[in-house]
């Protein structure tokens, strides 16, 4: 496209707001940011920024610039990491995903997988925000629940992740433990925060015990495991993660309708990738190893 220099321009303008900003993304003088954008609205015969002592701001038309922009922009990015992953050779960046309440489990998993492949720089990103595969942002996602429903997704059933009921010494010392369901109102419960929150476990808590038993509420896992082990109340906890704190009392072992389903999701133009490969093998090899 020939005017595409001017298009890219004119969008840094109405995504940052200023010329001197634009400038700097784009690498150029500020006088080539303020000739793209004349000539562009020249061209198209209309306004796209009001001009103010604060900077650029986008006219209607400017907003109808910056959408399509950016949708173009978030097509050259998805293209980017579709190349980018394309190599023969299991190197470069390998950008692996997941909620943060697994990564005490998979962290140790990927440096072992670096140390087969050191010439791979791994990228964990953890945390509640769904990571785009169809745009590159990751290779590979590690999700935890129901079955991931994205299209285009390449998903692989890989293990389940088994909850039980937890607390601290200190606790169990002050308030012992229920011997049913009749003595849960004179507990204390760790539960999130989000009350609707479809966790298995969680889904248990609501049904059998009183709202007003549950005193402690945390909006992640590591608030939840940080919680049971200051002795806040009874919560669920991993098994593997309790297993690491010798000093928890297991008030309730894990339950087959606790355990939370992990999958592999890969997006299908990365699925096939040798670094991809490499890594979804290495991933099932180890967990099949545990099994034994």
């Amino acid at each position: 496209m020939e005017n595409w220099d001017e298009i890219r321009t004119a969008y840094q303008v109405a995504r940052l707001g200023t010329v001197s900003g634009a400038a700097e993304v784009l690498g150029v003088h500020h006088a080539t940011v303020i000739r793209h954008i004349d000539a562009l609205e020249g061209r198209l015969g209309v306004k796209l920024f009001q001009r103010h002592a604060r900077g650029y701001t986008a006219t209607e038309a400017g907003e109808d610039l910056l959408r399509v922009a950016q949708a173009t922009d978030d097509q050259f990015s998805q293209l980017s990491g579709r190349i980018k992953g394309r190599g023969m050779d299991v190197s470069g960046d390998l950008v692996v995903t997941s909620v943060a309440s697994l990564s005490q489990a998979f962290t140790p998993m990927l440096v072992a997988f670096q140390r087969q492949y050191p010439k791979v720089t791994v990228r964990y990103l953890t945390g509640d925000r769904l990571f785009r595969l169809e745009y590159g942002e990751a290779h590979v996602a590690i999700r935890a629940g129901t079955i991931p429903d994205q299209p285009d997704n390449v998903v692989q059933p890989m293990t389940s992740s088994c909850f039980g009921a937890y607390a601290s010494h200190e606790y169990v010392a002050e308030y012992g433990l229920p011997q049913g369901p009749q003595d849960y109102s004179k507990h204390r419960f760790i539960g999130p925060d989000n009350e609707d929150s479809r966790a298995p476990f969680y889904v248990w808590l609501r049904e059998n015990v009183p709202t007003e038993a549950i005193r402690f509420r945390c909006t992640d896992s590591e608030a939840v495991n940080a919680a049971v082990l200051s002795g806040a109340g009874i919560g669920f906890m991993g098994a593997a993660e309790a297993e690491r704190h010798p000093d928890l009392v297991e008030v309730y072992p894990p339950r087959d309708e606790w355990a939370v389903p992990l999958w592999l999701v890969t997006h299908v133009d990365l699925h096939r990738t040798t670094k991809v490969q490499a890594l979804l093998a290495f991933i099932k090899k180890r967990f099949n190893e545990d099994k034994q």
